[in-house]
């Protein structure tokens, strides 16, 4: 399922430019076609996480497949850009409620770190040539098959994930069920949180600063995440214990996985647009112009657990971000002046996100109860898909605000030209930003934890790694 998540958050940049011309869609419009996605995904992961914890991690895969499928299967059926938008509103459903059993998984069947480093490792490998090849793969189906192809590749990954899960694996024992009460009010709660935090930029941009709508959302987005807390802090039974967030293994693979998940797509979206709007390559020239970040990032996995054996799991997460965090920097300083830039920022971010995603995730993991496996997986992928629509939001809303007309006609003139390659820098050096500012924050916290050998701590105990 980690294939379908990757594989669905890069496949469909390369085929921004022609769906904003098919479908008349604006560059807000185009945002929300990507955004919404990880808007949808990232705000019921947590409340369907804890769902599962519940009533079976099997269950609720199967039945998100289902959904997968009949999402995956409409888009032959669209004709304008807001039909694309609920279709993916609901592909984001589905991901929220298949993603986090597949790590899940991998705990559940493993008690060692290494066994556990090499299972991740592989779910990762697969995922991330749904990433790697997803661009380059869509970008050659662009040039004789209709944009739409690329999200009915979904319909048969859904029948075969369906059907091996089906058979391969047992339903959740009874013993492994948590078996709290779900906590209704603060799932609702975080779920707003995020789905505004994402909207807000974006409306700045559509209504402007001097419009009530955007201050409203923003100032609600606060209010509702000040509630979550207090009713995190307050419930007998949380849908979040904020006391095993704040564990340092936890919390630094977090902000890890999180500055990934932002460098990734905002990059990705960024780079795409660049490569045919601005440089003027064919979809298909730039799906080899990707190729830099498919190398690394299905070639990157042999190097994971030789990283980790050398320096350990809590140096590699600090190396690989911080490399994601240089490959930003790269790009918004220097990418507007040739493509051989693009390419080193590619390999940077890929690098440093192939480790991470890796490193970050089994750190979470070690610091949490073997009865949250869902939840904390599901923690890993909030992290990553809600700074995936901040990274997609912040680099749309950047360019909206600085680029006059709209971004997917052809022929800007000299001057349009000019506000689009000022967008890219300004959009770079602010994903730069917030990601050296997570990057920090996780290595910070990191510190606090003794050594990268500290045992993943059980339901009850007190965990070495505790704040």
């Amino acid at each position: 399922m980690f294939l379908f998540e990757m594989l669905d958050n890069s496949i469909l940049n390369v085929a921004l430019p022609t769906i904003g011309r098919e479908l008349s869609a604006s560059t807000a419009v185009l945002q929300w076609v990507t955004g919404v996605y990880a808007v949808v995904f990232g705000g019921l992961m947590l409340a369907l996480g804890a769902l599962a914890d519940r009533v079976g991690r099997r269950k609720v895969m199967l039945i998100g497949l289902v959904l997968l499928g009949a999402a995956s299967l409409a888009t032959a059926f669209v004709t304008t850009a807001e039909q694309l938008i609920v279709i993916r509103a609901a592909m984001g459903v589905a991901a929220a409620m298949t993603t986090p059993g597949s790590l899940a998984l991998a705990f559940r069947l493993f008690d060692e770190d290494a066994l556990r480093v090499r299972a991740t490792t592989l779910i990762s490998t697969v995922g991330l040539v749904g990433l790697g090849f997803g661009p380059t793969a869509g970008g050659f189906v662009l040039a004789f098959a209709p944009w739409q192809v690329l999200l009915l590749v979904n319909v048969p990954i859904a029948a075969f994930a369906f059907l091996g899960i089906r058979r391969g694996i047992p339903a959740d024992e009874a013993d492994d069920l948590h078996r709290d009460p779900l906590d209704g009010a603060g799932a609702l709660l975080g779920t707003v949180t995020i789905v505004l935090a994402l909207v807000a930029p974006t409306l700045f941009v559509d209504a402007g600063a001097a419009s009530p709508l955007p201050w409203l959302a923003t100032v609600t987005a606060i209010v509702t995440a000040v509630l979550f807390v207090v009713r995190e802090r307050t419930a007998r039974y949380p849908l979040l214990d904020l006391e095993l967030v704040a564990r340092p293994l936890v919390s630094s693979g977090l902000a890890f996985k999180a500055a990934a998940g932002l460098a990734t797509a905002g990059l990705g979206y960024l780079v795409t647009l660049q490569l045919q709007l601005d440089r003027g390559w064919t979809p298909a020239r730039a799906a080899v112009g990707m190729l830099p970040q498919v190398v690394v990032l299905i070639g990157g996995g042999a190097l994971i657990g030789p990283l980790v054996k050398r320096v350990g799991l809590d140096k590699a997460a600090w190396l690989s971000a911080g490399a994601v965090v240089c490959g930003l920097a790269v790009y918004g300083l220097l990418g507007r002046f040739g493509y051989v830039w693009i390419a080193l920022a590619l390999v940077l971010v890929a690098a440093g996100m192939r480790v991470v995603g890796v490193v970050a995730g089994t750190n979470v993991m070690r610091g949490l109860p073997a009865d949250r496996t869902t939840i904390g997986a599901a923690l890993v992928d909030t992290a990553s898909e809600v700074t995936t629509g901040v990274g997609i939001a912040v680099s749309g809303t950047v360019l909206a605000a600085l680029f006059t007309g709209d971004v997917a006609t052809s022929n800007w003139s000299t001057h349009q030209t000019a506000e689009f390659r000022e967008a890219v820098t300004w959009a770079g050096l602010s994903l730069t930003v917030l990601a050296a500012a997570l990057v920090g924050w996780g290595i910070t916290r990191a510190r606090r934890v003794p050594h990268s050998t500290t045992p993943p701590p059980t339901a009850g105990g007190d965990g070495a790694d505790r704040p």
